[in-house]
């Protein structure tokens, strides 16, 4: 066997091939003096302390060879920088040679970020990387662009969301190897589906985190997270940590892009552009590579440089809460002027641009984004947050009227924004998907309880004994009741699934190539749950969409007849009727107009509100 390459991604930390029998191992143990790495079958080796906290060791070894490192006379460790766990996460870590997989679409180059149709799929459940990949034919047939797997990293158990993760580097065991992940993105780039990956870089899991016995520094205890003490990014070994890990998900592994969890719990946002500069710089432009972020903040500055998009986090909401009337936990930042609200979004991208939030308790959230591009924005319906963040983790099947899901669907595959689907979804399921974990002992305890008691505000579960119906994450039925692939698929399910590939096909074909350079021009209140947004796309069209959400009743409006192509209506004869002045309750209209048809009125008579294309409200 050849040498390899000295030279891989994230190659500074963790072990490294230097030849077939020869691996150098790189471990950051600021909080130590002496460390030794322990190799089975081999004596234990004192590694060379080369400064800066670093302890450096060659050893004849290869591929396959399973190590620890001795942090104290009582404690071994995994290596914080594993490729792969030979179990799980408080076993040992294994060699692995990045370059042994044989690529069978080595010169997939990704595609172009206003193609993507984002799928979100949690792996477990569909049964392991070779799973995943088996059902990817269909999901291509279907439509779906890119597949976004929520995280793989290591995490205690066998079975986890995934934000439970220790060990970055390193695929989970439970769903297989590290080639079988490569193989899972390989059988996609042949499909021309891009992948993504959900990575978390705010917290490390409560089990298999031993970082503090070896690097207190990594961590800092005057700020506070959720999950606990903040990682401390102003360390450069922290940032490098971080940002090689990602830049080795896009290299070793050839995802497409990167999917960033909750980064407003990051204490220092610099990082981030810092972060995303290298990764450009690092891939070069001989590839698609996007990297998208989830943030509570609205940071609009960040995807203004080289962040490609960031979830639509206020999109969601305000579509949720016109769907199904809650207004608890989030939501209750979108109880009033839901419709311009709705209009906002569909204008300008985020709905709070600086404003004081009621569920922040009166701080402001948000920057302006109204400059941005619509594809800036991913949009969804539903997601693992959204679905599984609920006590019993029911559905929008199970929640909203079906006329107006299907009609906020539409605005969903047709809009603008970048859409996403969530696994099940394209089929309308009605199975819950439910937070789970694999935790033991008091752990598993605290887990539990922790869970319930999060919903002891919420009006349906401030009864104790409501509360202990709520699922518990440990129970492997919670896992197993979480797969929609699970239950026979009904003539319901095959209608939803037959509207899903309506609906992409259109916007394949007819918005998909106009999407560069669209910009929005114009939203307008024209209810309490109805809108019309439009558009005009890359090559001077519009794209106009008249949405009401309520149950009740057609709201009026004096709209002219219009000289375009309809597109879809969600309900029959939702097209006629919009065309003769009214909006019926629960339905979409989608029309394209060509270019220079922009000058036909816009319906202004009888809306309430309307949202101009230099971003003004105004009644």
């Amino acid at each position: 066997m050849s040498a390899v390459s000295t030279v891989a991604a994230g190659a500074e930390f963790g072990a490294s091939l230097l030849a077939h029998d020869q691996t150098r191992f790189r471990f950051w143990a600021p909080s130590l003096t002496t460390a030794s790495v322990e190799v089975e079958g081999m004596a234990p080796v004192v590694m060379q302390a080369v400064g800066q906290g670093w302890f450096e060791a060659v050893m004849a070894c290869g591929a396959g060879a399973r190590y620890r490192y001795r942090v104290s006379p009582e404690l071994l460790v995994p290596d914080p920088a594993s490729r792969a766990q030979a179990g799980d996460v408080h076993d040992p870590s294994v060699v692995v040679d990045p370059t042994a997989y044989a690529w069978q679409h080595a010169d997939w180059r990704g595609r172009p970020w206003h193609e993507t149709v984002l799928y979100e799929l949690h792996v477990g459940v569909m049964g392991g990387f070779a799973a995943a990949a088996a059902r990817l034919p269909e999901l291509a047939a279907l439509g779906i662009t890119a597949i976004e797997l929520m995280p793989v990293a290591d995490f205690p158990g066998k079975r986890n969301w995934g934000y439970d993760g220790v060990l970055p580097y390193a695929p989970d065991a439970a769903y297989g190897t590290p080639d079988e992940l490569r193989a899972l993105i390989d059988t996609a780039h042949g499909l021309g589906l891009m992948v993504f990956l959900d990575v978390v870089y705010n917290h490390f899991g409560p089990d298999g985190n031993y970082l503090s016995a070896y690097a207190k520094d990594f961590f800092r205890e005057d700020v506070k997270t959720p999950w606990g003490p903040s990682i401390d990014f102003r360390r450069p070994e922290v940032r490098a940590f971080f940002a090689e890990n990602a830049l080795y998900w896009l290299q070793d592994f050839r995802f497409d892009g990167l999917r960033f969890d909750a980064v407003h719990a990051i204490a220092d946002p610099q990082w981030l552009d810092e972060m995303a500069a290298f990764l450009r710089e690092s891939v070069g432009p001989s590839r698609h590579i996007h990297l998208v972020l989830e943030n509570e903040t609205n940071g609009a500055r960040h995807l203004a440089a080289d962040f490609t998009a960031q979830w639509n986090d206020d999109g969601h909401n305000i579509l949720h809460r016109m769907l199904t009337g809650e207004t608890e936990g989030y939501y209750e930042d979108y109880i009033d002027r839901p419709a311009e609200r709705l209009a906002r979004f569909l204008k300008e991208g985020f709905v709070y641009q600086g404003e004081p939030s009621v569920h922040k308790k009166g701080a402001p959230r948000g920057e302006p984004s109204g400059y941005l591009p619509p594809t800036a924005f991913v949009l969804f319906l539903q997601n693992h947050d959204q679905t599984g963040n609920r006590a019993l983790g029911e559905r929008l099947t199970t929640l909203a009227p079906p006329d107006a899901l299907r009609a906020a669907y539409t605005l969903l595959l047709l809009g603008p924004q970048i859409p996403m689907l969530f696994m099940g979804e394209e089929f309308g399921a009605t199975t819950p998907f439910l937070f789970f974990t694999d935790h033991h002992d008091e752990l598993a305890d605290a887990v539990r309880e922790g869970r319930r008691s999060e919903f002891a505000h919420f009006a349906a579960f401030s009864d104790p004994v409501r509360r202990e119906k709520i699922p518990d994450p440990n129970a492997a039925s919670t896992f197993t009741h979480s797969n929609p692939f699970a239950a026979e698929k009904s003539a319901d399910n095959q209608a939803w699934l037959a509207l899903t590939r309506e609906l992409l096909a259109l916007r394949a074909q007819e918005i998909v190539p106009r999407l560069p350079g669209a910009r929005a021009e114009r939203s307008l209140v024209l209810g309490e749950s109805s809108v019309m947004a439009q558009w005009k796309l890359g090559d001077g069209s519009h794209l106009r969409i008249y949405l009401n959400l309520g149950e009740d009743h057609a709201v009026t409006a004096d709209l002219p007849a219009l000289d375009a192509k309809l597109l879809h209506e969600s309900l029959p004869g939702a097209a006629s009727a919009v065309q003769g002045g009214s909006v019926p309750a629960g339905s979409a209209v989608v029309w394209l107009m060509s270019a220079g048809t922009e000058g036909a009125a816009l319906g202004q008579a009888n809306a309430k509100s309307s949202i101009d294309a230099g971003g003004d409200a105004h009644d």
